[in-house]
């Protein structure tokens, strides 16, 4: 479990750094089109929709990592009074609903891209399909994520919750699993 938590832990890391750089990209694109249009008066035809292509990347990209770890807000009032071992039952529960969402992103994703693909974009000229391909990675970054929670849990190994300190070491699988839940 050590060496999967290793591998998306570079999986997270690697999808989190190119989604902050779509989103400079998509800030230096934005910046361009104003600069044509209001100080030489003219227009960069495909800034618009390569904005919005490179935002569906960091947005999807970026939400899986927050799922990963453990940056998504939750209600977790009456979690505050239950024990840890029912705890661990509801966080098991949101992790699988995650894992049916993923895979519902990823399904319905797949199908909007293949109904597309003959499409093109015509100030990119790419195919349609490239608007949904954020998608269905997003979608498939989710169900791994959320099966690595599980798996963590499942093997007494810590994973990150909104408003809890774990460090990059424990997320990542480099610390004993005896010292798991014992700090919480």
């Amino acid at each position: 479990m050590r060496s999967v938590a290793r591998v998306t832990g570079v999986i997270g890391r690697i999808a989190l750094y190119l989604s902050g750089t779509g989103l400079v990209i998509m800030t230096a694109m934005i910046a361009a089109q104003v600069f044509w249009r209001y100080v030489l008066n003219d227009s960069i035809i495909w800034t618009e929709p390569g904005s919005v292509m490179v935002m569906g990347w960091f947005i999807f990209l970026g939400a899986a990592v927050g799922v990963r770890e453990g940056y998504h807000l939750s209600f977790d009032v009456l979690l505050l009074v239950l024990p840890m071992r029912v705890k661990l039952w509801l966080y098991s529960i949101s992790d699988t609903v995650v894992v049916a969402f993923g895979t519902g992103m990823m399904w319905y994703g797949y199908q909007l891209l293949d109904k597309t693909k003959d499409n093109t974009i015509p100030s990119l000229g790419i195919s349609g399909a490239f608007d949904f391909f954020p998608l269905v990675a997003g979608g498939f970054l989710l169900v791994i994520f959320s099966l690595e929670r599980l798996a963590r849990r499942a093997a007494g190994m810590p994973t990150a919750r909104f408003g809890e300190s774990i460090d990059e070491d424990e997320l990542n699988g480099l610390v004993p699993a005896n010292r798991i839940e014992e700090n919480r």
